[in-house]
């Protein structure tokens, strides 16, 4: 019983641990991002990443990827695998302008790692279709004011790790209640 106890327990611990490995990692939070512009087909999207969120002056390398991404550039570049090299202000930040394909639409995926930290900072964004854009001024139009959808949680990872330990631990207590109850009943 005594095994199953320190089986269980070490278990829960390894679970707890685990997130903090993973954040350990050198990504930038999202807090230090934010994303600001017109999120229709051939708008302009600027990604901010604020002060710290790289280190002063370090070499940044974005890679965009998204739906007609073919047609994206980020700056003046348009290639077909969108990625280019960025230079961080002297105090970490960085202002990345997106310029949106004239007839893309769907999502899209900013990645910005720092060559010298190792950190990662991400951004996503979703945008109309041209049809669904051209009637977003309209009385009648189906488009959206400019903001994006919320599709996330907020409910912090944290706390859902902590909600996970106190199931497991909980289980584990149901456990040995139920062994102890046994071995009352038999003595």
């Amino acid at each position: 019983m005594k095994k199953l106890i320190a089986a269980v327990v070490l278990a829960g611990a390894a679970l707890l641990a685990t997130p903090a490995a993973a954040n350990a990692a050198g990504y930038a939070p999202d807090s230090d991002v934010t994303i600001s512009g017109n999120y229709v087909a051939g708008g302009i999207v600027v990604i901010n990443f604020s002060e710290g969120a790289f280190q002063d002056n370090e070499t940044v390398n974005v890679q965009i990827t998204g739906a007609g991404v073919n047609d994206a550039t980020l700056g003046a570049l348009p290639v077909t695998t969108v990625s280019r090299g960025y230079v961080a202000d002297a105090d970490g930040s960085l202002d990345v302008r997106v310029t949106l394909p004239v007839g893309g639409s769907g999502s899209y995926n900013l990645t910005a790692t720092g060559a010298t930290s190792g950190v990662v900072g991400v951004a996503s964004f979703t945008i109309a279709p041209a049809d669904v854009a051209a009637g977003a001024g309209s009385t009648g139009g189906t488009g959206t004011n400019g903001s994006l959808a919320f599709t996330g949680s907020t409910v912090s990872t944290l706390a859902l790790w902590v909600a996970g330990g106190a199931v497991v631990l909980g289980g584990g207590l149901l456990v040995v209640r139920g062994s102890v109850r046994r071995q009352r009943e038999t003595v």
